[in-house]
């Protein structure tokens, strides 16, 4: 029997963390850690493909951190996370994250990114998951785009998988 699943609008997986970025989450810069930066945003995806498909995920593959601009010792950093697109067991996750300065308010842009989840059963199989209902000009736009990017996510895919055989390393006796 196929399970039937209700289409959820991608507001319905929106999720926000807002931390203080204090002089250990930074580098000799005093500007805060790309690899923490990067571990908040697989994160805060999962939370939101978990919400979306209610049920346990892994992360298949980050397309990109885009880091536009540093974030300071001092600063509140900002993450938001919704599923932008689905395809039978897996969903795609945009995560913005913003920087505030907290004694003046400047807020600004500092990262972008997607990432791939799949969905997981009970025996940790692919299982579906639900498609996702755009309803922002926000949304409209990151669903629009979708197709193009799971395409070049195909095709590094299959590049990664090349470099695997080429350079998967060897037992010593098969030299």
């Amino acid at each position: 029997m196929t399970e039937q699943l209700s289409a959820k609008k991608m507001r319905e997986s929106r999720a926000v963390k807002a931390s203080i970025v204090l002089p250990p989450d930074t580098n000799t810069h005093h500007t805060m850690f790309g690899g923490k930066v990067m571990a908040y945003i697989d994160d805060i995806a999962a939370i939101s493909a978990m919400r979306h498909c209610r049920k346990r995920v892994v992360t298949a593959s980050t397309d990109s951190v885009d880091f536009l601009n540093p974030i300071k010792v001092g600063d509140s950093i900002c993450l938001e996370s919704y599923v932008t697109w689905t395809h039978k067991t897996s969903m795609e996750v945009f995560v913005k994250v913003v920087a505030e300065d907290l004694l003046t308010g400047q807020r600004v842009l500092c990262a972008t990114s997607f990432l791939t989840f799949v969905a997981l059963d009970a025996d940790n199989r692919p299982t579906p998951v639900p498609n996702v209902i755009p309803e922002t000009p926000e949304e409209q736009s990151l669903y629009e785009s979708a197709s193009i990017r799971a395409e070049a996510r195909r095709a590094r895919r299959a590049e990664s998988k090349k470099h695997a055989e080429a350079f998967n390393p060897k037992k010593p006796w098969d030299r």
